[in-house]
């Protein structure tokens, strides 16, 4: 049976030049790159490389980025490092979105199990935040705003340009997570207006437990994790040369395939949308406004999603309920909870996220195969 995979917000398949460098480089580059060796400078010179492709996707200089293990990672070491760097100074307040990341999440509440004051922005029925309510939260003690540039779930860009502006009126740093975004859209930091942004490698094509952080010069961050002196002492431990290598092949790809991938792949979800909606009744997206190409959530009245989910795969169709670092628990959406849905609609929602190697064929049999499959199991919850 084929299979067609439509989860791509979850994790991505390495594309080509990325699958080349890593095993390239895995066999040939074997160095540390912290030693002064032939063997350890091939490394670096690798990461160099790197380093200046991540940069060239984000419209950054080299110097700017920071290497992690991934985008929570990153996540951390952004919003941990900026609120104990101000701290000193009295700001002691950090500002979030109600629709982050977990990675986000759970960060501001380990923080604020030790003081510090936080606030959730909250978002309407269509995904998004309002200047205003930031305009509203900001007090002369807010030392970083944290809002990611598209949300994971539902695929709606925040006017994060606009809320940086803002945030850097009142003397707050402000953070973007654009794992959802980079290698998708045109991610450029000068325009955001931001101090810090995470990206992730396995979202655009690169290999898993790879990462960056681009930290705007003249921004200083305390390392949250401590030891050694890489990247320039501000991220600790021996880097992963062959998957940021692949990261760098990755982002190199993605800026070169971008302008004629990110619009067929839109038409791509456009086409799946319409056709849900058309086929099965009592289906509505959740999110409206500008969204990253790729991404729909589509909520299914009567049908729990976790059901439905696992009756498409038994077709061969791999979607998801919502966030991959979300999955197993019982809890509804976080992300359609903070949207005002009743809590039913939190329950039976799905994510598509396609890819550049979906085809309309496979969307057309998406499509094909809903009706029956919703029809089966609204019948089954009618008699239990």
């Amino acid at each position: 049976m084929p299979r067609i995979y439509l989860d791509h917000n979850a994790t991505t398949p390495l594309v080509s030049p990325a699958l080349d460098r890593f095993c390239s480089v895995a066999r040939d580059v074997w160095g540390n790159a912290s030693s002064v060796h032939h063997f350890g400078q091939q490394a670096k010179a690798v990461l160099d490389g790197a380093r200046a492709s991540v940069a060239a996707l984000l419209g950054a200089e080299p110097s700017e980025i920071v290497f992690t293990g991934g985008g929570t990672e990153a996540d951390n070491a952004a919003v941990r490092g900026a609120m104990e760097a101000l701290e000193p100074a009295g700001r002691r307040h950090l500002i979030i979105s109600s629709i982050e990341h977990e990675a986000v999440l759970q960060t501001a509440k380990a923080l604020a199990r030790r003081g510090i004051r936080v606030t959730h922005l909250p978002v309407g029925e269509r995904g998004v935040v309002e200047p205003d309510a930031l305009a509203a939260a900001l007090t002369d003690d807010t030392a970083l705003v944290s809002v990611m540039h598209a949300n994971n779930e539902i695929g709606t860009l925040q006017p994060i340009a606009a809320l940086a502006a803002l945030a850097k009126s009142r003397g707050a740093l402000f953070h973007a997570d654009a794992v959802q975004t980079a290698g998708k859209l045109p991610v450029d930091v000068a325009a955001l207006g931001v101090d810090l942004l995470s990206i992730s490698a396995h979202k655009f094509g690169g290999a898993k437990g790879a990462g960056a952080l681009w930290i705007r010069r003249g921004v200083r961050l305390v390392p949250f994790m401590t030891g050694g002196r890489q990247e320039r002492t501000r991220r600790a431990g021996t880097e992963n040369v062959p998957a940021l290598a692949a990261m760098g092949a990755a982002a190199d790809h993605a800026r070169q395939t971008m302008a004629e991938t990110a619009p067929r792949v839109s038409a791509l979800r456009d086409r799946l949308e319409q056709g849900i909606l058309a086929r099965v009744p009592h289906t509505a997206v959740n999110g409206s406004g500008p969204r990253v190409p790729n991404t729909t959530n589509i909520s299914v009245d009567r049908v729990e999603s976790e059901s439905l989910l696992i009756a498409l795969d038994l077709e061969g169709i791999a979607v998801s309920s919502g966030s991959a670092c979300s999955s197993g628990t019982l809890e509804p959406s976080h992300v359609l909870k903070a949207m005002g849905f009743p809590h039913a609609r939190t329950l039976n929602s799905l994510r598509f996220s396609l890819g550049a190697s979906n085809t309309e064929a496979e969307i057309d049999h998406v499509v094909s195969v809903m009706p029956a499959l919703v029809t089966k199991l609204r019948g089954l919850a009618s008699r239990a």
